[in-house]
């Protein structure tokens, strides 16, 4: 059997990852696999690169100027279709391919065309959307029916607004395919099952997290930073601090908890919200290192995750992992990533809730066992093997 993945970016990232993991597993199996990626460097030996840099930066530009977005890149499409004929794939696997990496409907013709078995990852929610990958925050539902009017349009279009064109092409062309959509989570699954993709089988299959990296690490973070032990540590972690994750949250737990009991610690910043946040906050640049991560993650008392956009939200994992409690909002999959042993899940936006979920954490009595036994149900290599098990039983069954 041979299977091809295309994503964004292969060993980078979140998406890049998974598809490196789903691949080396996949070897290990005996799968001939391999990963055809578009952006940055790849050192996984099996990896294919079939846009340049130079490339990516010319198609973004001509995504926001014409408005056609993911129906560019059509020399690159081509490059990567031949790359495809080339060898042969049983199973083709899509995950992230809205980073101006493909023209969407060349792509799936070929699939329609070549009958190839067909997975696809919803990551986010673009490819069942004219436009954006999520639409949580701002409240539309525009997507069931026809997208028109985008009120996210400046983020992805300069002038135009084809959202109701890219609607329908994307409709047409996600139409007749051999596909089965995996969702990171039910609540992806129930957003798919309400799409123009709801005619397709949908397997939930949980990201995971590396747990031999996030799990209780002792360090002398506290030490560090000065923070006594009287003090409970708050923590925040975001790969990009904004108003999506809660930044304002963040600012009014910071204002509002008592400084002489809380020590709010954030983890993702940069210089610009560094400069917004009040006096006292710990902050902490974005950190390459995992287990530095880890061992943030391990000295904190309660791990506050006020997402207002989640397709799933591994930070809460993460935290579980290393034996910290999360309170997190009601919304997208982050309410999944928790149960009433280790974690607290308060309505959506309300910040006084979260405060008042921090204040009473201890009445709870969560321990690093339960945290951490929750967590384990959301074991990466695990989830690896779901992948290649569904690859296996879709090629037993052609």
């Amino acid at each position: 059997m041979k299977v091809a993945q295309i994503n964004i970016t292969c060993g980078r990232g979140s998406t890049g990852m998974i598809c490196e993991g789903i691949a080396v597993l996949a070897a290990q199996r005996g799968i001939d696999s391999r990963v055809f990626y578009s952006n940055a460097q790849s050192e996984y030996p099996h990896a294919v690169k079939y846009m340049s840099d130079r490339d990516i930066k010319i198609q973004a530009l001509r995504s926001h100027v014409l408005g056609n977005y993911g129906f560019n890149s059509v020399g690159a499409t081509k490059r990567l279709i031949a790359e495809l004929q080339a060898f042969r794939p049983d199973i083709v696997h899509l995950h992230n391919i809205h980073g101006h990496n493909v023209h969407l409907g060349m792509l799936l013709q070929y699939l329609k065309d070549s009958g190839i078995k067909t997975f696809l990852t919803a990551h986010d929610c673009w490819t069942m959307t004219g436009y954006c990958p999520h639409f949580s925050m701002i409240g539309c539902d525009r997507w069931k029916t026809g997208c028109h009017d985008c009120p996210q349009r400046r983020e992805y279009s300069y002038v135009l607004d084809k959202s109701p064109q890219l609607y329908e092409r994307k409709k047409a062309a996600f139409s007749g395919l051999d596909l089965t959509v995996i969702a990171p989570s039910e609540w992806t699954a129930s957003i798919v099952r309400q799409s123009f993709l709801q005619e397709y089988p949908v397997k939930v299959i949980y990201n995971g997290i590396d747990l031999s990296v996030f799990r209780p690490t002792p360090s002398d973070f506290r030490q560090q930073h000065g923070i006594p032990d009287s003090k409970k540590i708050v923590l925040g972690v975001a790969y990009s601090w904004g108003v999506k994750k809660g930044l304002d949250v963040m600012i009014d737990l910071a204002k509002t908890l008592d400084s002489e009991r809380y020590q709010v610690v954030m983890v993702g910043t940069n210089d610009a919200v560094d400069a917004k946040l009040p006096s006292g906050v710990i902050a902490i640049h974005r950190t390459a290192d995992r287990e530095e991560l880890a061992s943030i993650y391990t000295a904190a008392d309660v791990f506050v995750n006020p997402t207002r956009e989640e397709v799933l939200g591994l930070v809460n994992l993460e935290s579980l992992a290393c034996g910290t409690p999360v309170v997190t909002f009601q919304t997208g999959g982050s309410p999944e990533c928790v149960d009433k042993t280790c974690g607290i899940v308060v309505d959506y936006d309300d910040a006084a809730a979260m405060r008042q979920a921090v204040e009473s954490i201890d009445d709870y009595g969560f321990t690093v066992e339960n945290c951490r036994r929750y967590a384990g149900r959301f074991d990466m290599k695990a989830k690896f093997n779901e992948y290649v098990d569904a690859y296996e039983a879709a090629f037993e069954g052609a």
